[in-house]
């Protein structure tokens, strides 16, 4: 027999077809329609849940896989007279339009805050032992395996950005870090991520070759 707990509710299944994945599961056995699916092929991020608080992409996960595991949709994280942080922030920056991603989004924006409470480094950081969360680069990295077709972008990074702005204003978080990342708050305009040196207050280091001439690149 299958234990799946979702949303801190367990549901047992006893002749599930192995071959079903996490989010048809949710979605067409337990009408639990929050995780949408998308492409189904795991690019686009609309079926992100939590699992054990990481983020998984619940079209590529069959469900026989999470026996005991703790899994969250977007429906744990809060609903309508409940919103967390992160989805009122969502809100009050207008971070969604035809709202198709927005529960992935804020799965995944979930998860991205646990991981930069814990200091993990992401592709785009510069100090591994000292990970500045807030930069704005940091964000859309983290955030690059959900997509927007609607291009809401530039909200969404700055919804994301006042939570963990928030949280992390704490007497642990030194003042260089705030002051870093105070030029970087806001994006504007047309996103082209990752944010430019110009956007994000630095100077580009030049760029050199080393290449001999007729020398492939």
């Amino acid at each position: 027999m299958l234990t799946l707990t979702i949303n801190k509710s367990d549901y047992q299944f006893d002749n599930l077809d192995p071959r079903t994945t996490l989010l048809d599961v949710c979605r067409q056995h337990l009408h639990i329609t929050g995780p949408k699916k998308g492409c189904d092929h795991g690019q686009c991020g609309a079926c992100t849940m939590l699992i054990n608080g990481r983020r998984v992409n619940a079209c590529l996960t069959l469900a026989v896989m999470h026996d005991g595991d703790e899994i969250t949709t977007i429906e744990g994280i809060g609903m309508p007279d409940s919103l967390s942080d992160l989805q009122q922030a969502f809100k009050d920056h207008d971070a969604f339009q035809c709202g198709y991603c927005t529960p992935g989004q804020i799965c995944s924006a979930t998860a991205l805050i646990a991981e930069i409470k814990a200091q993990w480094p992401s592709y785009v950081t510069t100090d591994l032992s000292n990970p500045d969360g807030l930069l704005l680069q940091e964000i859309s990295e983290r955030m690059s395996g959900n997509l927007c077709r609607c291009s809401a972008y530039p909200n969404i990074i700055n919804a994301i950005h006042q939570v963990l702005s928030e949280q992390l204003a704490t007497p642990a978080l030194t003042t260089n870090n705030l002051a870093s990342s105070s030029k970087a708050a806001t994006v504007t305009g047309i996103w082209s991520p990752p944010p430019s040196q110009t956007q994000l207050g630095k100077q580009a280091a030049p760029l050199t070759s080393t290449k001999s001439k007729g020398e492939r690149s």
